[in-house]
């Protein structure tokens, strides 16, 4: 996925800052009420650009991407619609989009995004993983695997095994065996995906105090990881779901 929002220099920079907590703890409440306040900032910035332009597709973006880090998903999900009502030529790679709408608890549409931007780019292996955690949260686990997007082609670690894990192919903890493996047990970036997924994975499977783990290790990991988003926003994605699921 590519990450175009202005606001991941910003969120490398405060993720960095500190190293990784407890697992308990993934992110410390000074750093968190900066990230909060930073993007409190980014959202009220958008709306002063949006009340001057309101046909700026740029500030509908940044406004969404501040809206889903504040935990408003439904916010978010009416500024993407609107940019791309805007500018039709933004729905099929709007992968950010997708995010939103299985944040507000819209899978069918969240999946249908993920489909589109598959149309759009068949390379990017988490379009498959996020199709099917929409679908798995419509038509159940089984059903989903069913319709799981096809890949010709290999892409980055540890998707590969990621989406064996999801096809019911592989465990979580034979993904983690996987990287340890292939030596990646120590690549900050590969582990928080690798985490990340095996926790959203076991949060459909009913397994909550495991999902609660593993979301708290890819948090950790994110904040030590700078490549590929890691640290960016699928740092800030992966904070929302721990967070949901500490709710829970």
């Amino acid at each position: 996925m590519k990450l175009p929002s202005p606001l991941l220099r910003l969120l490398a920079l405060l993720l960095l800052a500190h190293a990784a907590p407890a697992a308990d703890t993934p992110i410390p409440a000074d750093i968190r009420a900066q990230m909060i306040a930073s993007f409190e900032k980014a959202r009220a910035e958008a709306t002063d650009a949006l009340a001057k332009d309101p046909q700026s597709t740029e500030a509908r973006t940044r406004r969404g991407d501040a809206r889903l880090f504040l935990a408003d998903a439904k916010g978010a999900v009416a500024d993407f619609e609107k940019e791309i009502a805007l500018d039709p030529s933004h729905d099929a790679p709007h992968w950010r989009l997708g995010i939103a709408y299985l944040f507000a608890g819209e899978f069918a549409k969240s999946a249908k995004q993920f489909e589109k931007y598959h149309a759009y780019d068949d390379h990017d292996r988490e379009n498959g993983v996020w199709q099917f955690l929409g679908n798995a949260r419509v038509v159940g686990l089984e059903k989903a695997r069913t319709v799981m997007l096809a890949y010709t082609r290999f892409d980055r670690e540890p998707f590969p095994a990621i989406y064996e894990m999801l096809a019911g192919k592989k465990t979580g903890a034979e993904v983690l065996a996987e990287m340890e493996k292939k030596s990646l047990g120590e690549n900050a970036t590969v582990m928080f995906f690798a985490h990340y997924y095996i926790g959203l994975h076991e949060d459909l499977l009913g397994h909550k105090e495991a999902a609660r783990d593993h979301l708290a290790k890819a948090v950790s990991l994110a904040m030590k990881s700078n490549a590929r988003g890691g640290a960016g926003y699928m740092g800030q994605v992966a904070r929302l779901h721990y967070e949901a699921i500490q709710g829970k």
